[in-house]
């Protein structure tokens, strides 16, 4: 079938993308599912940072590709061999199938699973097929999912069926930014009630790390960025303190507000500055998680004696170590709840000939979660 989709030719063009124009809207074909695959009409996808490294070339990738991870749909068709989702479900894409073979998936570690991983790296789905090509050319998928487009063939292995009354545009936000901030504070970190948290960073995966503190019974919640905005928008979400990380001495008055630095601190920006900072205001004994990815050669230095000494934990977390088809329903009950407003994220819809101005908006800092909505049954 021929649809809409956006592809990235060339990663590392320069900004502003909207005179650069990486992503081009073109007809593509996308060809019928697989015995093991799923034909999904696009509800909403988001505009993730993880997208813009790719644009970027910060994080390399197979190209030419139909970009977008981060996505909810309507499932329309279903290969012979599916049992997992039927035509009519609505599902949340997960960016990292299930193989369920592997040591990982098979230890409950199904986030860093490597087959997915594997397949990853080739531009592929799970199964090795690739189901969109251009002009006879075929065109690569971005982890399983390539939601910038008007429909999707995706392994059922990508998809986690979902209540159907969870609007498309806040039901996308659960196959990332949810998945991983709140998973980092639940699954990774596993605070304690009453702890004291810092979250370093606050785009959608940052504020939804703040989300879960909340829900995970955190007493004080410290909330840093660059930018007041959003600092502001923290408080209105519950943060009990912001502090700006553009003042030099941002890091002093942290601990000195908590009286010696937090017991659980989380990068979520991507960078080493504020890694540095995460593991600066965590106090003696307590644990620094990293959700942010940074360019492959970027490293972070820390004193070997101080690990010891103060007993600190570092650990990284991908996908929030999330079990997606336990967690992504989970979450969506307490967003049903009202414990996780995660529509108070969302910074306006756009559509596919908006997406490079979008990237632009998000690059400088001017939104948090930007949907791609394309059928306007969705336009929510």
């Amino acid at each position: 079938m021929r649809i809409k989709a956006a592809v990235l030719h060339e990663q590392g063009k320069e900004h502003p993308f909207a005179q650069s124009q990486p992503l081009t809207v073109e007809d593509v074909e996308l060809a019928p599912p697989g015995d093991d695959e799923v034909l999904i009409k696009t509800g909403a996808a988001g505009l993730c940072h993880s997208d813009l490294s790719m644009i970027r070339g910060v994080m390399e990738r197979k190209v030419p590709m139909v970009p977008g991870h981060e996505a909810a749909g309507v499932v329309e068709e279903v290969g012979k061999n599916v049992t997992q989702c039927k035509a009519g479900d609505h599902v949340v894409m997960s960016f990292v199938p299930i193989c369920g073979e592997c040591e990982y998936c098979t230890t409950g570690r199904s986030n860093i699973c490597i087959t997915a991983f594997r397949a990853r790296a080739t531009g592929a789905l799970i199964n090795g097929e690739r189901r969109l090509s251009l002009e006879g050319r075929p065109l690569h998928h971005t982890n399983g999912v390539s939601c910038y487009a008007e429909y999707m063939v995706a392994c059922e292995d990508s998809v986690i069926v979902i209540d159907k009354d969870v609007p498309m545009v806040d039901a996308a936000l659960f196959g990332c930014a949810v998945v991983t901030g709140v998973g980092a504070i639940i699954n990774t970190a596993k605070i304690r009630p009453g702890a004291t948290i810092g979250v370093v960073g606050l785009g959608g995966v940052g504020l939804c790390a703040l989300l879960g503190g909340i829900v995970a019974g955190a007493g004080r919640i410290i909330a840093i960025d660059v930018a007041d905005d959003k600092l502001g928008l923290a408080r209105q979400l519950g943060a009990t303190d912001t502090f700006n990380a553009t003042d030099p001495d941002c890091v002093d008055k942290v601990v000195d507000a908590t009286k010696g630095g937090v017991e659980y601190a989380f990068e979520v920006a991507g960078v080493v500055a504020a890694m540095q900072t995460a593991y600066a205001i965590t106090r003696r004994g307590g644990m620094t998680v990293t959700s942010g990815l940074s360019q492959q050669e970027h490293t972070f230095k820390i004193p070997h004696a101080q690990l010891v000494v103060d007993e600190r934990t570092i650990k990284g977390s991908y996908m929030g170590s999330s079990v997606v088809r336990q967690d992504v329903p989970k979450f969506i009950q307490l967003y049903k709840q009202g414990k996780l407003p995660v529509d108070k994220l969302r910074s306006g819809n756009i559509g596919l000939e908006e997406l490079n101005k979008g990237f632009d908006k998000l690059a400088a800092g001017e939104a948090v979660r930007q949907m791609l909505v394309m059928h306007g049954e969705f336009n929510a």
